[in-house]
């Protein structure tokens, strides 16, 4: 390989001007001819103004590492404890490696931050009044058409879930049925719940018990309470989940079921 004219300031330190030599020469870094790679470095750095010490102090090094690893070259093959050869240039090999990812690493973020910078992004320009506008909603309107139909479809919707998580395969298996939920005592339950929470979600209420039947008779059990005025039905928002009140006023009212 013959001399190669090269400004060192172009490097940014010993090993950037190695893989220069290497990548310039198509030489395979695993397998570097470490005599000639070691004369360029010589040649370049000697071209170098030697009185700036501390630019220099680190191409000095690698210099006489190059000549150390050149010297054990020409010894004999030295071998590990496995019998495998010792290569002299391996460390400078994984070095320079190692170098080269974060070189090529740094080429890619700088054309990363290039790209950006060709980018203007506009901020927010949404006026602070229609940002805050909240339309005013007429609760009484609002609650106008609740009845006990929107509260069947409800009703439909989450047994309808409940069917949708029914296993194909082991709802085929062998079942301990349950002892029959009696509306007396879901209705005692009910009641407390409410006077416990005062609010509560109408969909939760029910997707909390897992059982169709339970499910069923919580179902009738707040009806019965809201026919006699115990609980109160209020959204406070459209698409709101219903809530259900507890109505205190009304705790001396006698509740009468169909088996009672």
């Amino acid at each position: 390989m013959s001399g190669i004219p090269i400004k060192l300031e172009v490097f940014d330190g010993p090993l950037d001007l190695l893989l220069h030599l290497i990548e310039k020469n198509k030489i395979d870094i695993f397998d570097i001819p470490i005599v000639e790679i070691t004369e360029q470095y010589m040649e370049v750095i000697s071209s170098y103004d030697q009185k700036k010490l501390d630019v220099m102090s680190d191409f000095l090094v690698m210099a006489a590492t190059l000549m150390k690893i050149k010297s054990k070259m020409l010894l004999p093959v030295e071998v590990d404890e496995t019998g495998e050869e010792i290569d002299p240039r391996a460390e400078l090999v994984e070095r320079l490696l190692e170098y080269k990812t974060y070189k090529y690493a740094s080429f890619e973020l700088k054309d990363l931050q290039v790209d950006a910078a060709k980018h203007i992004y506009k901020g927010a320009t949404i006026p602070k009044e229609i940002r805050d506008f909240k339309e005013e909603v007429d609760v009484s309107e609002l609650l106008s058409d609740i009845t006990l139909g929107k509260l069947q479809q409800i009703f439909h919707s989450i047994m309808k879930r409940q069917i949708n998580k029914i296993d194909p395969i082991r709802s085929n298996f062998g079942q301990i049925k349950k002892e029959a939920v009696s509306l007396e005592d879901r209705i005692i339950y009910i009641e407390e719940y409410a006077m416990l929470h005062e609010k509560f979600g109408f969909r939760s209420m029910l997707e909390e018990k897992s059982d169709k039947t339970t499910i069923i008779v919580t179902f009738l059990g707040i009806l019965e309470l809201m026919k006699v005025g115990k609980l109160k039905v209020v959204q406070e928002q459209i698409f709101d989940d219903i809530f259900i009140t507890y109505n205190r006023n009304a705790e001396d009212v006698e509740i009468v079921t169909s088996s009672g």
